[in-house]
Order: structure tokens, then C-alpha cells, then sequence
């Protein structure tokens, strides 16, 4: 049950369902390929881990619904001030740092320190490598309605309102510019005038259409100009009409909602949506999902848009680079938050040293046993310091303390710009000089460091509130999850792997107390435990005495989670300690080349590519495993159950200083 088992070799990519990356990853620009209607910014998108004002994080383990805090103008604001930003991150982002990737890992999180210790299985445990390619590491979602979701139809419905394919090209790079400025009132022009060359009705019809369709709330008609045939473009009903512009060529017939399958690779699924938004001159807003999945993988989604069309749609597949689209529908609804089922997870794990009959046991464990519910490592970000001291430090109302935990020098992996601006507010303690450090100012450090010189530095909440509302929330919620973590091993150190008097269980929505007579009728699998917070219940054995304990060590009163920021208040939720997976099957494969992929994703499927073949021996061994998981569980919780592995990047890196090249 204890963590003395054998480790992974290399590093293990921390991918899991539904969680955030931390707020320290480095943003990088997003390449599109050429050829392809875009805005006059190509389409360039920041594809990093920081979470922006338009850019909504994860769901909390409340499973609150996330907002989108900024108005656009704003949005608009810092998008340009990062373009500005741009040019300076090369140089300091490439400094040759004299410290090893490894020895700064050092002073970074083990799972020990955020309250992971435990294992449900008795089999030894044996290393592998889930590698840096995001390509071993496939995820499916699976819908309210139990289907696991496949790009495998490229194809566009029938639709008679749908403009020509013809549309989409016949206006030039200089007319598309014209029309989106007049489209969103750039200029002090009324109108656009296209003058039409080779002049014909059906041209003419063509051209009507694409302004129409690619520029919604605009109008057309044509004009004669001294013997010169010309479409005129201009605003139907002024600025209201860029309120609702796609309800002037909507057809009432068709559902208002374009279903389809997202297919990306090693992107967040904000990220993707925001890219469609500037290919398609639409705001992120008018996009749902159920859920959001992680940047490091493969993964496959259903996503709906509000009258976009899906011709539209399928002509982006043109010119997006990792992301495909495609099984569209209309719907007369869009997605919500949360109402998928789970995700199934197709993972691979290179260079196995496990027996044959290691890899049997383990994995028959998984099947019918199950794993410990931990909240991942990326719950607590890399550095030395870990998000829940911050969660914990804005529970305490401490917020010097916040501020200093987010800007004050630390040990750990950071890019050398970071370091230099932590460096610069620890010398002056002052905001705005550590601020023109930074080449990239909407990373949270930037965001805070903004918020100081706005509001000072006595008024500390106001300026913590700059930071988009999601990243705030993300800190309590990992205080959330360590004590979470914490109780939970306890709870398993105490009573082991079986259901006891004073346990939680739930009853639909209600958490009520297995009594000593009816123990029998429930499993490990039905006990929950709560998530702190003053809307919750705690069992009723030593573990509730543990959680006081352990919330009035950190200054806090278990009996009193509200907090006088209201948004900061914690009702608590509840989670279940053990999760068996369904749908579990698994196969060794021998290969040669660490390198070719070993399955085939629904891209490959839809190219006519053969799956790979396997030879009976090879140079090295694979596990390739596949399972399906509710909502908000971690997978990488699943594979360290099977490997016996503490999956920290800090305990990788002293295995093998080579994982990260």
C-alpha cells in the first residue's frame, strides 16, 4: 500500500479529464497554415497554459459553472498589448538558464506533499514511459447519451439555404478586410463598394451570398456606376444589428445550433474555440461544450455553435493545422457544462519492464478493484510553491501573504523572465518596475503585478480581483483538494479498503451516515468524503476529528468556511474515494522504433491508414490500455495505480534528467 515500488523512467505527461494546467505555464503563438479566409491577424492565438480574461478555466470541484469575466473591448485591448509583447519573448524566453531543468526541479512538489501516499493494489510495480509525444495519449468524450464521440463523417448536411462552395473564395484578402471593418464599425465608411469583373447574374448572386454568409448583419444590393456594375455592401439596422447579426440570414426551418466533433491535438479546447472565433469573425461566447480537455492529448468532443453554418464549419478543415471538425448536425439546443458522462482514455505506456504476469495483475486490479480518487498533481502547479498555500493564505484573509506567495522569488522550473521579475519585486516593491519585466503581461504574476499599480498596495483585494475569476477559484479549490487528498489517505491508513459505521454514502443528491446494521448492503465504492466547506457533512469517525485538526493547524474554523468575500466562501462538495473504471481492456505490443505511433486515431481512420502491425518480438515492450472515467477524475491517478509510480514531475526528473528535452 506504501509508495516503495519502482518509478517511471521518464517523464509521465500530466494529462487528465476536465482540470486546468496551472497558472505558470509559458503561452506560445499559434501557428495556422495559409490559404484560409482569417482575420487580419491570421488567426494568431496564444496556445499556453495561462488562463486570460476570455479564456474560462476549469470547472471547480463544485462543479460550478465557469464565467467569462471580460468584455471584449478588454479582451481586444490585451490581445493587441500581447502582440506588442510578442517580440520580446523570444529573447528572454530562450535564456540559457545555468540550472539544469532537474536541479531546479529539486525544490519542487512530490505526491507526499500534497497528501497522495497511498495504493489500493497489492501487485509490485514495474516503470514505463508515458512520453512527451501528446500522441500516446488519446481522449474520447462520452456524451449525456453513453456515445463515445468520433470524428469519423467529414461530410456537410444538405441544405438548400446553404450559399455555394464558391462563396467562401470569391472575395479577395482586400474586400474581406473592407467588409469586417465595416462590419464591426472600424471606419467612418457606410458602405463598401466591390466592383464586380466579369460581369453575370450568377456572379453577381455569388458575391451576394458570400458577404451575407461571412459577414452577417450586413445587407447588399447592386448599384450601377458609370456603366460599372458594383455590390454594395452596408448595416441592415445599424449598430443592433451586430447584437444578433446571424438572425438576419438564419434559416427559421433549421435548428439555431451546429453540432460537431472536434478532433484536436496538443491544444486546450479554449484555445481551439477561440482560434474558430477569429477564423470565423465570431465571438468565443456564441461556442458550448461540456466539458474542457487538457492541452497534452489527443481528444475528440462534441461542440455546438450558434448559427454558424456547417459549410462554414467544414471549410475551416481547409486551412486549421491539429484540429479537424466534422459529424454535423442542427440542433435546436446547445451544449451545458457538465452534462457528459465521462471520457474514455486510450494511453500508452512505453518501454514496460513489468512481467507479463505484473502487467496482468495490475491491470485486473484496475478493473475490478479500481484506484484512489486523488486530485492529480496538476492541481497543485511545479514550483516550490504549491496554489493551495495561496488558496489557503485568501481563506485566511491574509492577503499580503497572496500577494507575496504569487510574486516573491522562488525554486522551480520558470522561464527567465519570470525569475527576473520576481527578482526585481523582491529588490523595489514596486509593481510597475517589476511589471516591464515581463515580456507576456497575462500570466497571473503580470495580471496581479497590474492590478498593484492600479489600486496600490493597501487595497490588495481590488487587486487580486484583476486576476479572471476562474484562476482565483482555482487556488481555494486546490486547498480544497489537499486536505481532500490528505483525509482521504487517512481515511484509507485507518480503516483500509472497506465501508464502516459513520462513513459517508449518497442518496441521489444526500449524503446520510452508513449505520452499524446496514454496512453490509455498501461498498468502498459507494463512500464519499467531503471537500471542505460550510455546506457539508463530515463522517462520523476519527477522520471528522482529522479534518478540524487538520483546517484549525492552518488557522481555520471548520465550522465557519464563509468567507467575507462571498465569492471566496466555500460550501464543499463530495467526492467518492475509490473509481472503478469501465470499459477496461489492455494488450502488450512489442516494437522496434520508439518513434511510430502504436494506434490510430480518427484522423489516421479517416485517411484509409492501416492500423500498425506488431511483430511477436521487438527491441522494447508497450502497455496499451484503454478505460473510461467520470467527470473531474484524473487518469494519470489510474496509471500510478498501475505502474506503483509517484507521478510528480520532481520525483520523473531525478529518475531521468532526459525526459524533457
Amino acid at each position: 500500500m506504501e509508495m516503495t515500488s519502482p518509478s517511471l523512467k521518464r517523464g509521465c505527461l500530466v494529462v487528465e479529464d476536465n482540470d486546468s494546467v496551472t497558472p505558470h505555464e509559458e503561452p506560445k503563438k499559434q501557428k495556422v497554415s495559409e490559404g484560409c479566409v482569417t482575420s487580419s491577424r491570421d488567426g494568431v492565438e496564444n496556445d499556453g497554459g495561462h488562463r486570460s480574461e476570455k479564456e474560462p478555466g476549469p470547472p471547480e470541484a463544485e462543479s460550478t459553472v465557469k464565467d467569462d469575466e471580460n468584455s471584449s473591448a478588454q479582451v481586444q485591448e490585451e490581445e493587441e498589448e500581447e502582440e506588442e509583447e510578442e517580440d520580446g519573448l523570444s529573447e528572454a524566453g530562450e535564456e540559457e538558464e545555468a540550472e539544469s531543468f532537474a536541479d531546479m526541479m529539486k525544490h519542487g512538489l512530490t505526491e507526499l506533499d500534497v497528501g497522495i501516499c497511498k495504493f489500493v493494489s497489492s501487485h509490485h510495480g514495474f516503470s514505463g514511459i508515458l512520453k512527451e509525444r501528446y500522441s500516446d495519449f488519446v481522449v474520447h468524450e462520452i456524451g449525456k447519451d453513453g456515445r463515445i464521440s468520433h470524428l469519423d463523417d467529414l461530410s456537410v448536411p444538405v441544405d438548400e439555404e446553404d450559399p455555394p462552395e464558391d462563396a467562401l473564395t470569391i472575395l479577395t484578402a482586400e474586400d474581406r478586410q473592407q467588409l469586417e471593418e465595416l462590419q464591426l464599425f472600424k471606419n467612418k465608411e457606410t458602405s463598401v463598394a466591390i466592383e464586380v469583373i466579369e460581369d453575370s447574374k450568377e456572379k453577381r448572386t455569388v458575391i451576394h451570398q458570400a458577404i451575407k454568409s461571412l459577414f452577417p448583419g450586413l445587407e447588399t444590393k447592386t448599384e450601377d456606376r458609370e456603366g460599372r456594375k458594383y455590390i454594395v455592401a452596408y448595416h441592415a439596422a445599424g449598430k443592433k444589428a451586430l447584437a444578433n447579426p446571424r438572425k438576419h440570414s438564419w434559416p427559421k426551418s433549421r435548428g439555431s445550433y451546429c453540432h460537431f466533433v472536434l478532433y484536436k491535438e496538443n491544444k486546450d479546447t479554449m484555445d481551439a474555440i477561440n482560434v474558430l472565433s477569429k477564423f470565423l469573425r465570431v465571438k468565443p461566447n456564441i461556442f458550448s461544450y461540456m466539458g474542457t480537455k487538457d492541452k497534452r492529448a489527443i481528444t475528440v468532443q462534441e461542440i455546438a455553435v450558434l448559427k454558424i453554418s456547417a459549410q462554414r464549419l467544414a471549410h475551416l478543415n481547409k486551412c486549421l493545422m491539429n484540429l479537424k471538425l466534422g459529424n454535423f448536425s442542427y440542433q435546436k439546443t446547445p451544449l451545458k457544462l457538465g452534462e457528459l458522462q465521462g471520457n474514455h482514455f486510450t494511453v500508452v505506456l512505453r518501454n514496460i519492464t513489468g512481467t507479463d504476469e505484473q502487467v496482468q495483475q495490475a491491470m485486473q486490479s484496475l478493473k475490478e478493484t479500481g484506484f484512489i480518487n486523488y486530485y492529480g498533481m496538476q492541481r497543485f502547479g511545479t514550483t516550490a510553491v504549491p496554489t493551495y498555500q495561496v488558496g489557503r493564505a485568501i481563506l485566511q484573509n491574509s492577503w499580503t501573504e497572496v500577494m507575496d506567495l504569487i510574486l516573491k522569488p522562488r525554486s522551480g522550473a520558470e522561464k527567465g523572465y519570470l525569475v527576473k521579475c520576481r527578482e526585481e519585486w523582491a529588490k523595489t516593491r514596486d509593481p510597475a518596475s517589476a511589471l516591464k519585466k515581463l515580456p507576456v503581461k497575462r500570466c497571473v504574476e503580470g495580471q496581479l503585478l497590474r492590478g498593484l499599480a492600479k489600486y496600490g498596495m493597501k487595497n490588495i483585494v481590488s487587486a487580486f480581483g484583476i486576476i479572471p475569476r476562474n484562476n482565483r477559484l482555482m487556488y481555494i479549490h486546490s486547498y480544497q483538494s489537499y486536505v481532500w487528498n490528505t483525509m482521504v489517505s487517512r481515511r484509507i491508513e485507518e480503516y483500509g479498503l472497506r465501508p464502516v459505521p459513520g462513513d459517508l454514502v449518497l442518496k441521489g443528491a444526500t449524503p446520510t451516515y452508513i449505520e452499524e446494521d446496514d454496512v453490509n448492503n455498501y461498498s468502498i465504492h459507494d463512500v464519499v468524503m467531503p471537500l471542505p466547506g460550510f455546506d457539508v457533512i463530515y463522517p462520523k469517525h476519527k477522520i471528522s476529528e482529522a479534518y478540524r485538526e487538520m483546517l484549525a493547524a492552518d488557522n481555520l474554523d471548520i465550522d465557519n468556511m464563509r468567507h467575507t468575500i462571498r465569492e471566496y466562501s466555500l460550501s464543499g462538495a463530495y467526492r467518492k474515494i475509490i473509481i472503478r473504471p469501465q470499459s477496461v481492456s489492455w494488450e502488450v505490443v512489442a516494437y522496434d522504433d520508439p518513434k511510430i505511433p502504436l494506434f490510430n486515431t480518427d484522423v489516421d481512420n479517416l485517411e484509409g491508414k492501416p492500423p500498425p502491425v506488431f511483430a511477436s518480438e521487438g527491441k522494447y515492450r508497450a502497455l496499451k490500455m484503454d478505460f473510461s472515467l467520470p467527470p473531474s477524475t484524473y487518469a494519470t491517478m489510474a496509471i500510478r495505480e498501475v505502474l506503483k509510480m509517484d507521478t510528480s514531475i520532481k520525483n520523473q526528473t531525478q529518475l531521468n534528467t532526459s525526459w524533457l528535452r
